[in-house]
């Protein structure tokens, strides 16, 4: 099989992630992004030149790669591998022979820490919009709907003012294109129908600018850092702050972590076992306060 139908295989997996996997056209680019380097790194020709050697030499010079502070971060380098590792699946799901995925181990990774702001920061954080201005009121139902459904910023800039905002629970579309239930704390419903009220204008989107496009990633950034400052929290708050505050409420109040996986979006249970870390303290509670009670 000559390089043509090598490369033929990659455009036939890339469309399968779009069409059958159902993965976000941003996704489809990254993932066409690494198998490119990888197959012009490696000059492979044919599935079976994708061999241990030709991986391991990839993988040396992708450590070498510079970049911003050093060298290239073992979690893009992870991105590569996981890219090759899900194209050598594909081709198995082909019956074509090649380079079995699981001998493609990813790097090391240190483990994600969480720079959690307390339940007292929380509170003045929520409480930070003080007014009846449309700006504010729109900054208060902002904050007040990331923190209870743990909504991604992008899926945050997403939303529609056409859904109802007076139900207890939305549908919106995540990561992959994968619907999902969110709910909406009584808090933020009235945070979020308060500003509609005040709301004269007639676009669609449910989060606006001062010039009446829909609310960029940059700008929920730039607000929540704000209202951060004013709270005075001295710690980085940004957007996502407020999923893993929602994650780990939900743990620390008893939630299974299946659930919590579930009401992130997040394909792999593995991406949610991050947050079980800081609920360490409190299992060692339980532990120490039911555990073995009746022994002298």
């Amino acid at each position: 099989m000559e390089l043509a139908a090598l490369v033929k295989l990659k455009t036939e997996f890339l469309e399968y992630l779009e069409i059958e996997k159902g993965r976000s056209v941003k996704t489809v680019e990254n993932y066409a992004h690494y198998l490119e380097r990888f197959l012009k790194f490696s000059q492979a020709r044919k599935p079976a030149d994708i061999t241990d050697e030709s991986v391991r030499r990839f993988r040396l010079w992708l450590n070498r790669q510079p970049a911003l502070g050093g060298t290239l971060k073992s979690k893009t380098q992870n991105y590569y591998l996981i890219a090759l590792r899900t194209f050598l699946k594909y081709l198995v799901k082909r019956k074509i022979t090649s380079l079995p995925a699981e001998r493609i181990e990813l790097a090391r990774v240190g483990e994600r820490q969480l720079d959690l702001i307390s339940q007292e920061e929380l509170e003045r954080l929520l409480a930070a919009p003080e007014g009846n201005d449309l700006r504010t009121l729109r900054d208060k139902a902002i904050l007040e709907l990331l923190f209870s459904t743990g909504l991604r910023v992008t899926e945050l800039c997403s939303l529609s003012r056409d859904l109802n905002w007076q139900a207890p629970e939305i549908s919106i579309r995540g990561k992959g294109e994968k619907i999902r239930l969110v709910f909406i704390s009584p808090a933020a419903r009235e945070a979020i129908q308060r500003y509609l009220m005040a709301r004269k204008d007639m676009e669609e989107p449910l989060f606006l600018s001062n010039k009446n496009a829909a609310l960029t990633r940059r700008s929920v950034e730039r607000i929540v850092k704000f209202y951060a400052i004013k709270a005075g929290i001295a710690k980085k708050v940004v957007p996502h702050s407020l999923r893993h505050l929602f994650a780990t409420d939900l743990l620390r109040n008893g939630a299974d972590l299946r659930s919590v996986q579930a009401l992130l979006g997040h394909a792999n249970i593995m991406t949610t076992q991050i947050y079980t870390h800081v609920t360490d303290k409190h299992l060692r509670e339980i532990h120490q306060n039911f555990h073995a009670k009746n022994r002298k």
